[in-house]
């Protein structure tokens, strides 16, 4: 067992920093982010992905005792004195659709360089199952010179974040958990049990764990590419789907799951995790990836639905003027991490449209950067041939849609949540 555990949280992001908050009130810990801009932001109280709760980052910045509290550092020699490392880096996809360890292995190679004996390794990490003691503990091995449930020992417990839930937070959240011995097992359980409030599940095995945190968001997929399916077949019958969906929603057992656009770090990442690590093995998992291919192809029938609307109602096309509303991946959050709006956008950009983009919750230099748009602010919005509500940001209930809207012109509502009456087409 650790005695006088003192950990670190490697990557300070939306798992990493509300995690951090939550064990500096109880232990020792160093929050170690490779950026030094965000080390600042945080150490001024601030926090741009607004997942942390300020008044309790301030209070545990303030160490007022010896057995509790935060540091910050972007420096490694900040966190060689710790001897439990919980890694929260990012686990995003490749332009091919395939898992991108770089982050994961890059992390894992630098705790390698400071690795001790006794030290605990725990990863947050979506990854595909058999990642950690696959790919993780042998480079952890080779680094460190050290033997594995000898000289080190590792755990798992996937996040469970929910960007922008204020209701759903970390400790309201049952925490799976699981270690590779059983007395590890157990030691990782009763640490995230002394802050989870929710309780936690002990896994029998690491890949367990790890399967489970795949399949949760790879069931909500196919749940959402069915519905999504369902959108597709009803506007061909020039159905409602949202109608339906609420009269089929009556019966008891009736899931009712939405239509809309899928991305951002976990639904429309994880899938492909765990269809990598299936068809390594041989095996090609049909309706995973039907799914993810109904899902992925929203934004462009979408983008096409718009366009033959224009055309229906005889509205230039090659210049004309479309405004986007939202471009995070979910509402009432600034994450645009693997956001699908995007896929709107590229395709009415081919058809030579003038687009503007609107979210007040993004960060316009982080948009720019990544995807190369600039958002506008509201003060810039004009008049439009055609606004389509891709986020449902609670800011856009407020806005004048008859003022923006031109005579003539198209509200595509995408997630059915402005005032019907003002809608032309919904998802």
């Amino acid at each position: 067992m650790i005695e006088n555990k003192q950990i670190a949280i490697i990557g300070l992001g939306y798992v990493g920093l509300p995690l951090a908050i939550e064990f500096a009130k109880k232990y020792k810990v160093v929050g170690f982010d490779i950026n030094a801009d965000r080390i600042a932001e945080l150490n001024k109280i601030e926090d741009q992905t607004y997942e942390a709760n300020l008044i309790d980052l301030k209070n545990v910045l303030v160490d007022t005792n010896d057995s509790a509290g935060l540091t910050l550092s972007f420096k490694l020699s900040e966190i060689t004195r710790c001897n439990v490392y919980i890694v929260t880096v990012p686990t995003p996809i490749d332009s091919h659709k395939y898992p991108d360890l770089a982050p994961l292995l890059e992390a894992t190679k630098m705790l390698g360089s400071i690795l001790k004996k006794g030290d605990l390794v725990i990863y947050e990490s979506t990854v595909y199952p058999g990642c950690t003691e696959e790919d993780c503990v042998p480079l952890l091995e080779s680094v460190s010179d050290l033997r594995y449930n000898v000289d080190f020992f590792c755990g798992y417990s996937p996040e469970r974040i929910n960007p922008g839930d204020k209701i759903n937070t970390l400790t309201k959240i049952k925490k799976v958990t699981s270690g590779s011995n059983p007395e590890i097992a157990k030691e990782v359980n009763d640490l995230y049990a002394s802050i989870i409030v929710a309780g936690t599940h002990l896994a029998p095995s690491i890949k367990v764990a790890e399967a489970s945190k795949a399949i949760e968001n790879a069931q909500r997929d196919v749940n959402i590419s069915f519905v999504n399916e369902l959108a597709l077949i009803f506007d061909k019958m020039e159905i409602d789907t949202s109608d339906v969906l609420a009269a089929a929603a009556t019966k008891w057992n009736f899931l009712n799951f939405k239509p809309g656009l899928v991305g951002g770090h976990c639904i429309g990442v994880d899938p492909y995790y765990l269809a990598y690590k299936s068809e390594s093995l041989g095996y090609k998992p049909e309706v995973i990836l039907s799914g993810r291919r109904v899902n992925d192809n929203m934004g462009m029938f979408i983008a096409n639905k718009i366009i033959k609307m224009l055309i229906a109602r005889k509205k230039a096309i090659n210049g004309g003027k479309v405004l986007i509303l939202g471009f995070a991946f979910k509402e009432n959050c600034p994450d645009t991490r693997n956001t699908r709006v995007i896929d709107i956008y590229k395709e009415l950009l081919s058809f030579s449209l003038t687009i503007d983009v609107f979210d007040p919750w993004a960060n316009a230099e982080a948009v720019q950067q990544e995807y190369g748009i600039n958002l506008i602010n509201k003060e810039a919005l004009k008049s439009y041939d055609a606004i389509i509500l891709a986020v449902a940001h609670s800011q856009f209930l407020d806005l004048d849609y008859t003022a923006l809207k031109q005579p003539d012109g198209i509200l595509f509502d995408t997630k059915s949540f402005i005032n019907r009456s003002l809608v032309d087409a919904r998802l």
